[in-house]
């Protein structure tokens, strides 16, 4: 069993607070790395939202201080909802040690939001869970593979669906470069998992780890592009090459000329290929949030 120490219990005043854009970082991501953190997203006119707001409140109350809750109002923080690619309220993510490890939209029933509620509390509790995550995140990042996949797998035998540790999993066969084995751990997720954000995290890492193996020459494809701009298939596969190359920002960077040039070329090619390659990094990574901004003002143009 992972055992970690007791979360200190922070004042009531402290447990729901209103968020903004501007304390984003230090409300959800800096308290997260002790506290499990709430993302309650709504707005005033919303209907839903004025039955799960209460009841989100209540329940964080019950867990005395082993989670937090911030409120966003999506109307008046509309780029950092936008950079959570908010696409109805309510919509609540709960965020970990910095990532997002839960979420759901639409309104819950009063039972479920308790048991929403209590597996957070549980993970900064006495089972330890998420101590055991941030390691084997770490052991991962590392090249630590071994000790990883263990330590994943540890977590999966005390909870089985557990989403970032069954992702976890399957990230490492990528990085590992079993791709095959992956996909078919991937595809073989629990469905009560199969759609959470590091199941789908996982599987854009995959895809990619695919297109790297298939990536064409780095130069000449620059050279193609250089000799002509318009080349919207050279600068896709530099783009492909440049990710494969460990160079995300400038494979973004190429993405985002392409979507300018022409957005609809190849099906939106360009934006479907910035999207895996947000959903591959990490939500809060530099790269996401510059590129998802900037995809944005293109879009609405």
């Amino acid at each position: 069993m992972f055992g970690l120490g007791d979360v200190t219990a922070p004042v009531a005043d402290d447990l729901i607070k209103d968020g903004n854009e501007a304390g984003f970082m230090a409300d959800v991501i800096e308290a997260s790395q002790t506290v499990p953190v709430i993302v309650d997203f709504w707005a005033t006119w919303c209907g839903p939202c004025k039955t799960l707001g209460p009841a989100l409140e209540a329940a964080v109350r019950e867990a005395r201080g082993k989670v937090r809750m911030v409120k966003i109002d999506v109307d008046q923080n509309q780029m950092i909802a936008g950079q959570m690619r908010i696409q109805s309220i309510p919509t609540v993510y709960a965020f970990w040690q910095g990532q997002p490890v839960d979420g759901f939209q639409g309104a819950l029933p009063g039972s479920e939001i308790k048991k929403f509620v209590d597996k957070l509390a549980a993970l900064a509790g006495d089972g330890g869970l998420g101590e055991a995550l941030a390691a084997a995140e770490e052991m991962l990042e590392q090249g630590a593979l071994a000790d990883a996949t263990e330590t994943f797998a540890a977590i999966l035998g005390e909870e089985p669906g557990n989403a970032a540790a069954y992702a976890g999993l399957a990230r490492c066969h990528v990085a590992a470069g079993n791709l095959d084995q992956a996909g078919a751990f991937l595809k073989a997720a629990p469905a009560e998992i199969a759609g959470s954000k590091e199941i789908e995290a996982a599987l854009a890492q995959l895809e990619l780890a695919r297109q790297a193996e298939n990536a064409g020459p780095e130069a000449e494809l620059r050279a193609a592009v250089e000799a002509d701009p318009d080349n919207h298939q050279a600068r896709f596969d530099l783009a492909v090459a440049l990710n494969a190359a460990d160079k995300p920002e400038e494979a973004v960077e190429q993405l985002l000329e392409l979507f300018r040039r022409d957005r609809e070329w190849n099906d939106g090619a360009a934006k479907a290929q910035l999207f895996t390659i947000f959903d591959a990094l990490k939500p809060q990574d530099p790269i996401v949030l510059k590129g998802r901004r900037r995809l944005s003002s293109m879009i609405f143009l």
